[in-house]
């Protein structure tokens, strides 16, 4: 629908164009027409995608929590999981200082 959009603007702006130059009230009308349908369009578009998006409040399928990352970590304590998902973010740092290289 967006595109559409985009059309509907182009296609208003050459309207415009055409009637500047023939100076012509008939061109500036239909200019005026497009321009209010492309800005209808662009108002519908942008109220269904807000309901599209689902909201912070609704709950996750599933058991865990969801971290920003995409990952869904469990209520579990345990300290191997803590481990495996501090290596997961490092993986190009395998226990050195930042600035020494692997050794391996």
């Amino acid at each position: 629908m967006l595109v559409v959009t985009l059309v509907l603007a182009g296609v208003g702006f050459a309207l415009l164009i055409v009637a500047l130059t023939t100076g012509s009230l008939i061109w500036a009308w239909a200019c005026i027409a497009i321009c209010v349908a492309g800005a209808v369009l662009l108002l519908v578009s942008a109220l269904t995608s807000r309901k599209a998006v689902p909201s912070l409040d609704d709950p996750i399928s599933g058991s865990g929590v969801s971290s920003p990352y995409g990952r869904v970590e469990s209520s579990s304590d345990s300290s191997t999981d803590d481990a495996a998902t501090a290596n997961d973010d490092n993986q190009g740092n395998h226990g050195g200082s930042p600035g020494t290289p692997d050794k391996t």
